[in-house]
């Protein structure tokens, strides 16, 4: 099935946030949460996308859910626009706000974007199947020796982070980056998401 096909699914889940159904993108920092995000939003009509890494900041890593929750998930419930302000990594300040609005399927895309104080509010919530060290990894070469020192600190930080707040165990889809797209299996949530395969294939169909 094509990524259309999860994309149908997401859009006849119930909304979890106001009008919003409101669905993450969890995995560890490299693992391709960002491009596939940007993919899955483009099969949802472009949807919007919340990039977790424009409201954490330097200093607050994994500090940031007052302010997801404030800015974004409590307007969204409303009905309403919600407005941020996204984080500059190389000037260390919050830029101009930006307006997300109120569709009817939001991804939010990031480390931690599944949470406990997060998940309450998601329709559903997928994970990027690759082992950390590989996710770091690709993280590492994408960002290059300039970021090296960010790096040193993240490591030990995301490793504290799922130590004390798993996402794994509640993703209702596993995603599994392939050569040629990918293969999305059921997670380990008992939803109805869970029995739901899907492979996206930028040729003809063939096997991961």
């Amino acid at each position: 099935m094509h990524l259309h096909t999860l994309a149908d699914r997401l859009r006849r889940l119930p909304p979890s946030c106001g009008p919003v159904r409101l669905v993450g993108v969890d995995g560890h920092a490299g693992s391709g949460k960002t491009t596939f995000a940007e993919r899955l939003a483009g099969a949802l009509d472009d949807a919007p996308v919340l990039h977790l890494d424009d409201i954490a900041t330097h200093e607050e890593l994994f500090g940031w859910t007052g302010r997801l929750l404030g800015e974004v998930v409590e307007p969204l419930g409303r009905g309403e626009g919600a407005h941020y302000r996204p984080y500059d990594w190389r000037l260390r300040d919050f830029g101009p706000a930006r307006a997300l609005r109120p569709a009817p399927v939001v991804l939010v895309e990031g480390v931690g974007a599944g949470r406990r104080a997060v998940r309450p509010h998601l329709a559903g919530l997928l994970w990027m199947e690759m082992p950390h060290e590989d996710a770091w990894a690709r993280g590492r070469l994408r960002d290059g020796s300039a970021q090296s020192d960010f790096w040193a600190g993240w490591v030990p930080a995301e490793r504290r982070h799922f130590a004390e707040d798993p996402s794994k165990p509640f993703a209702d889809l596993l995603v599994r980056q392939c050569s040629d797209g990918y293969e999305v299996l059921p997670g380990p949530a008992e939803t109805s998401l869970r029995t739901l395969s899907v492979t996206d294939r930028d040729g003809p169909a063939s096997v991961c």
